[in-house]
């Protein structure tokens, strides 16, 4: 986030609206609603996260234990389950959308 003058960027009628409202402070202007990014997306967090789930996932697969898959990846027995089954529920529900088409 980049931060701007007010002075600089807006018409000076705009500026002395906004300085009814605020001065002298930060204001954050978010984007509009459509322009809005999901979480994570920006900075590649969603990423990452996908791809340590689908790893956690395949790990699953491939017969580790749960214990050692949330020791493995610093988290604890219960998300390591919530991670897996989640999965498994996403997958079902795209299945009762196809059968529906």
């Amino acid at each position: 986030m980049a931060y701007l003058k007010a002075d600089q960027l807006l018409p000076p009628e705009l500026l002395l609206e906004i300085q009814k409202y605020v001065q002298g402070s930060l204001v954050y202007i978010p984007r509009p609603r459509k322009r809005r990014l999901g979480w994570g997306l920006k900075n590649g967090t969603r990423d990452s996260l996908d791809r340590r789930n689908a790893a956690i996932r395949n790990a699953r697969l491939n017969g580790l234990c749960i214990d050692d898959i949330a020791d493995q990846f610093c988290l604890s027995p219960d998300s390591v389950r919530k991670i897996i089954y989640r999965k498994v529920q996403d997958q079902r529900q795209l299945e009762e959308v196809c059968s529906l088409t």
